[in-house]
């Protein structure tokens, strides 16, 4: 069932002031705790989603195995989600927006879709068929639209900002309704993209940028944390799994975990 129009518009609204702060997911479970912990809307991200999954990161995940997850997130939480579709996994665009429609039919009130390393006009080409698709069919959904000339490295120091907000440009006037710049982290970059993009501005949780109050202050609509909860729980995770097999045994019980009595009642 597609997210309710208020869900979309709240979601939306989100954008409008302060900082959204997006403790990204990869399944029911991590949604259904971000929820918990009081998070105002649920993000997935792509690289734990895939890899929760069995996949590597980077357009492998199958389609149907993405539209599962959606699923039984949405069956789990009451607050809008948004969904990192990377790529869209196509490169036809009229394929790619079939795959976001049946993301937003599953109930997702938002989206992620990235150029990489590809040609700017291509991303833009997506947004509108996904933004023609939806409205044939009477849904709505925020496109968050992510470049990665920062993270990839696709133009130099000094034309790193304007290539970006000519990208901006490209992709707002063909639908998008946010930015998502990761790997941008010095303050007047970010200040300028935040003031002359256009489109609420979203960056990526790094060290340097652990400071939210400036981050609200620099025009920053939105921070995502990205794969680092999923790499924090693979790790952790993967810690306790070590010395069991081969070590102290003296890591489980965690007394830092949850407990089963109150993880159960999550879902209760």
């Amino acid at each position: 069932m597609p997210a309710l129009p208020a869900a979309v518009a709240r979601f939306r609204h989100l954008h409008q002031q302060g900082l959204l702060r997006l403790a990204n997911a990869w399944d029911a479970g991590t949604a259904r705790l971000a929820e918990h912990h009081g998070a105002p809307a649920v993000a997935t991200t792509s690289a734990g989603l895939a890899w929760s999954q069995g996949y590597p990161d980077g357009d492998q995940l199958a389609v149907d195995a993405l539209l599962h997850a959606v699923a039984g997130i949405v069956r789990v939480v009451r607050v809008p989600l948004t969904v990192d579709v990377e790529g869209g996994y196509d490169d036809d665009p009229a394929r790619v927006a079939d795959t976001v429609l049946r993301v937003v039919q599953a109930g997702a009130a938002g989206i992620n879709l990235e150029d990489g390393s590809g040609d700017p006009a291509l991303l833009a080409d997506k947004i509108r068929a996904i933004r023609q698709a939806c409205a044939t069919h009477g849904v709505d959904v925020f496109i968050n639209a992510r470049t990665d000339v920062y993270l990839r490295g696709l133009a130099g120091e000094s034309a790193r900002v304007d290539e970006t907000l000519a990208r901006a440009a490209r992709y707002r006037e063909a639908g998008a309704d946010g930015l998502f710049v990761p790997g941008v982290v010095v303050e007047a970059d970010i200040r300028a993209l935040a003031r002359d993009a256009g489109l609420p501005l979203n960056v990526m949780l790094r060290p340097q940028l652990r400071d939210f109050d400036a981050l609200t202050a620099w025009g920053v609509r939105r921070v995502s944390a990205g794969s680092a909860l999923a790499e924090s729980a693979f790790g952790h995770v993967g810690r306790q799994m070590d010395d069991f097999l081969h070590g102290t045994h003296t890591a489980l019980p965690d007394p830092q975990a949850m407990g089963y009595g109150a993880i159960n009642t999550l879902f209760g």
